[in-house]
């Protein structure tokens, strides 16, 4: 038998036809191996309606100086995974909010709580949800515009959810970190010297991760990116989504069609310095959006696999016993002294619920979610989450995760042991206003983290080995 062998020139233009077969092959799995959908629905209040973040308010908003938004992203992998993330410009989702919209999720769509990230922006001119905290504050008037309006936001990102998940389609899904420094520790820097300090004092994060999505064109539809730092450049009586606001509506210029979603990081010991002057928010929004434009703008890591997705409710326990109805009544006389009125507020709400046979637990269930997009790493932590959780994060599962702060539940701030054994502003302020948290809080939260990392697979950093 004789065997006739391809010459040399037939054995190349085979290989190379098999090559370009494969290539074509592997960039139609690129722009259909991910599906996803993106989209918004304007939640600015119709009337004027009173504002989250400052206790120091005494009346509600008068005007508008940009619109707000709620808007979500859904991703669905190759084996019909899916998961929805949901930002939005507001100062906090309370637990009562979250679980609401969750539990509709839930019954509508059929979404677990580890598929829905629901992100808070955390602006402080933003309209309030948190209605029941008002309910001795405030007028039935004022207090009934924000119970009005927090049903409306409750009902709009249901539905939001709904049409973003009807709309999926073919995308690629990219991510990098970006950079940019208009945080400031305020813990460690004092701004009224800001202009003025040679040397800025950490602990910072700068990071700015981005999600880009494109669509089977390579049209950009969503851009999906966050920065850990505190939205209060203003603190007027106009509402906006402050910088993080200006910084998605930037973003949405330079990409027309596409959805900027803005998340906040872990951003709670951390302001925008200087401050007080809307200028300024538009300029940090812009630094912001030039970092993600410049991350955009260059090679992006291209995620490919599988999506997998985590979470769990961690009981985290207080430093001291809860208050009794007898030290809630003293709290509000002044016989115990050192509570600015904002917190006899809270006693007076703590005395009713009590009154209606609720007891007040010495346990808070804490949210932890671990996410992982292809290779992304991704956590979504509740709380005002200090910065310290991020950066041990990282040391634990490389630079480049994504973490996530005031996501599911804004209960209160997130210290660090570091910060509990420091005290001040940030230390102090638990669910339970009478005492802090305990020391075991960081410990508890970061073995969550890990374990729920390690249930979707998300792998910790390779410690270098030293050189004899």
């Amino acid at each position: 038998m004789k065997i006739i062998l391809p010459s040399s020139c037939h054995l190349i233009f085979f290989a190379l036809t098999i090559l370009l077969l494969g290539q074509e092959v592997h960039a139609q799995q690129n722009n259909s191996f991910w599906k996803a959908g993106v989209g918004r629905v304007e939640i600015t209040p119709k009337e004027s309606i009173w504002m989250g973040g400052y206790a120091a308010r005494d009346h509600p908003s008068k005007g508008v100086r940009h619109s707000v938004w709620a808007k979500a992203l859904a991703i669905e992998d190759p084996n019909g995974k899916l998961a929805v993330v949901v930002t939005t410009d507001l100062l906090a989702f309370r637990k009562f909010l979250s679980d609401r919209i969750r539990d509709q999720l839930k019954d509508k769509y059929g979404l677990s709580r580890d598929q829905i990230i629901l992100n808070s922006s955390h602006t402080h001119t933003g309209p309030e949800t948190d209605y029941p905290r008002y309910e001795f504050q405030l007028s039935k008037i004022e207090y009934t515009k924000i119970k009005q309006f927090s049903g409306r936001v409750e009902k709009e990102i249901v539905e939001l959810v709904g049409k973003v998940i009807e709309s999926l389609e073919p995308v690629t899904l990219s991510s990098e970190n970006g950079v940019t420094r208009f945080q400031v520790n305020r813990r460690k820097n004092k701004e009224a010297q800001i202009n003025a300090q040679t040397e800025l004092k950490g602990p910072n994060d700068y990071a700015v991760p981005v999600i880009r999505v494109e669509d089977k064109k390579g049209n950009i539809k969503a851009i999906l990116f966050g920065y850990a730092c505190h939205p209060t450049v203003m603190s007027d009586y106009q509402i906006s989504g402050d910088y993080a606001g200006f910084a998605q509506i930037e973003l949405e210029k330079l990409y027309p069609g596409a959805t900027a979603l803005f998340f906040q990081g872990a951003g709670a010991d951390q302001n925008p310095l200087p401050r007080r002057s809307a200028p300024l928010a538009q300029q940090y929004g812009k630094e912001l959006a030039a970092a993600v434009e410049r991350i955009i703008n260059e090679d992006m890591n291209i995620l490919e696999g599988t999506l997998s997705t985590a979470y769990s409710e961690i009981d985290l326990t207080f430093a001291k016993a809860v208050p009794t109805k007898s030290e809630l009544e003293d709290i509000i006389s002044g016989v115990i002294p050192g509570y600015p009125d904002y917190l006899k507020e809270y006693a007076k709400i703590w005395i009713a619920r009590l009154d209606k046979g609720e007891e007040i637990k010495d346990t808070y269930p804490y949210p932890v979610q671990a996410w992982k997009i292809g290779d992304q790493p991704l956590f979504a932590l509740g709380g005002e989450l200090l910065v310290g959780y991020s950066l041990e994060l990282k040391k634990i599962f490389g630079p480049d995760i994504i973490v996530m702060g005031y996501s599911n539940d804004v209960m209160g701030y997130i210290p660090t042991k570091v910060v509990l054994a420091e005290g001040g502003y940030e230390a102090n302020r638990s669910p339970l206003f009478t005492t802090q948290w305990a020391t075991s809080i960081e410990d508890k939260i970061l073995s969550e983290a890990v374990n729920l990392a390690e249930s979707v697979g998300i792998k910790t950093v390779e410690y270098p080995l030293v050189n004899p």
